[in-house]
């Protein structure tokens, strides 16, 4: 039996999120995916990102049907069970014998003929149980201990609203550049939705985006709406340092705001600079690349505005990176906290007395957000917090926030002047925006 392209491309990504350690929103956006058909590119989207949301879960039910449910299975076992079981259990429309049959097909292609028949008869057990209900717990999907101290912290209704947003396919969220830009994407047949906080922003709802020639012109780009109002935040500037600047959607943001900006954009790993050179090469002499690491940078006292939107554990991205909470641990956060704080001083050191410095993470944790600032406005007298509800009013002057998404903003600032965004409540990931200043 032929295996479809869809779940044979979505095979290989899961085996290679797994063996690799690798990424699968990069792993979907290769060419192996971009060679399917639209169907199959949207099955082989919904499989490995359904399978990797769900995996804990999955394995819990899948286990219930097992000989001997403590037994290692071989990794490809283990992927065909998934793709299979999930295919079952939360896709109405694809018919219990297509998964089953594929499944099976994908475990003796990957060389096990034998256990093939395991994966054929746990399975079909699977196919003919009573179904799980459809309500299930989201929380049930993810790590206990990541569940646990989330409702430590937040409470059990943020805590499943958190987890269901997780489990959703995220909103493709665009950035208009250029007065005629929406004009164009309407006439092209894209339909779209006012952002929520940004007058830029814009939610498609229907459409091939990348088709258009408004965004092969680059006049619209794909960005997260929380992630285009860190670089609002940001504000303005002529001599700006973007500490973390891979993949480059704040640097661009920045240029766009800052049209006048000498800018720099600093990038540790060869590979992610080079692709930041290419994605920001329209730009021109505006911007200087350089491959440095944020937490060594010399310059002292010259910058007007540093952006470190710091490498983080990013569990405020679990909808579109799920592969996340399968690799953390609590102890990654200490650490993290450490590169975090390097990173912070090194832009404190950079930027000019009287400039500013947005410290921004898309985690939900303490240890990488609060507890970062506090140690370092401990450390060095001249630093001090910016409000963000001061922000958040200039940006309303500026034309910038939705009338509607200023008022909401406001709520989200903590009693210490941050700001934090929490998953879903925007339709966005999850953000935390500190803004300080030197004296």
């Amino acid at each position: 039996m032929a295996i479809s392209p869809a779940r044979k491309v979505a095979f290989e990504i899961l085996q290679t999120v797994e063996r690799k350690r690798a990424h699968s929103d990069d792993l979907l956006r290769t060419k192996s995916v971009s060679v399917l058909s639209p169907a199959d590119r949207h099955l082989a989207t919904a499989l490995v990102l359904g399978v990797l949301r769900w995996q804990i879960w999955l394995d819990a039910e899948i286990r219930q049907f097992l000989d001997r449910p403590g037994a290692k299975l071989d990794a490809e076992i283990r992927l065909a069970l998934r793709l299979g079981a999930f295919q079952i259990l939360r896709m109405e429309r694809i018919p219990a014998h297509a998964a089953i049959d594929e499944s099976v097909e994908l475990a003796k292609d990957a060389g096990h003929r034998f256990a093939a028949r395991m994966v054929n008869a746990v399975l079909r057990k699977v196919a003919s149980a009573p179904r799980p209900e459809a309500n299930v717990d989201p929380v049930q999907a993810y790590p206990s201990w990541m569940t646990e101290r989330w409702q430590q912290r937040y409470g059990s209704e943020a805590l499943r609203a958190m987890c269901a947003f997780g489990l959703q396919e995220p909103q493709t969220a665009i950035r208009l550049v250029g007065l005629d830009s929406e004009k164009d994407l309407l006439q092209a047949g894209i339909a779209l939705e006012p952002g929520k906080l940004l007058t830029a922003a814009r939610v498609v709802t229907a459409g091939d985006v990348p088709a258009t020639e408004a965004f092969q012109q680059e006049r619209v780009r794909f960005q997260d709406e929380g992630s285009q109002l860190v670089g609002e935040i940001a504000g303005h500037g002529n001599a700006i340092l973007d500490c973390c600047a891979a993949p480059g959607g704040k640097t661009l943001l920045l240029a766009e705001r800052n049209p006048q900006a000498r800018i720099v954009a600093c990038e540790a790993s060869p590979q992610r600079l080079g692709r930041l050179r290419e994605r920001l090469a329209p730009l021109g002499e505006r911007v200087e690349c350089r491959q440095e690491d944020a937490g060594a940078i010399k310059e002292k006292s010259f910058y007007d505005l540093v952006l470190a939107d710091v490498p983080c554990s990013g569990t405020g991205t679990l909808g579109r990176n799920p592969e996340i909470r399968h690799r953390l641990k609590a102890d990654d956060f200490p650490r993290q906290a450490e590169r975090q704080m390097a990173i912070l001083r090194t832009a404190l050191q950079a930027v000019r007395p009287g400039g500013r410095v947005v410290y921004s993470t898309c985690s939900l944790e303490r240890e990488e957000n609060e507890a970062v600032v506090e140690a370092i406005l401990r450390e060095q007298s001249e630093a001090r917090v910016l409000p963000l509800s001061e922000r958040i009013e200039a940006m309303m002057g500026e034309g910038v926030l939705t009338v509607e998404g200023a008022a909401r903003l406001k709520g989200c600032v903590s009693p210490e002047g941050h700001l934090r965004l929490m998953p879903g409540a925007f339709g966005s990931d999850g953000f935390f925006v500190a803004l300080l200043s030197k004296n």
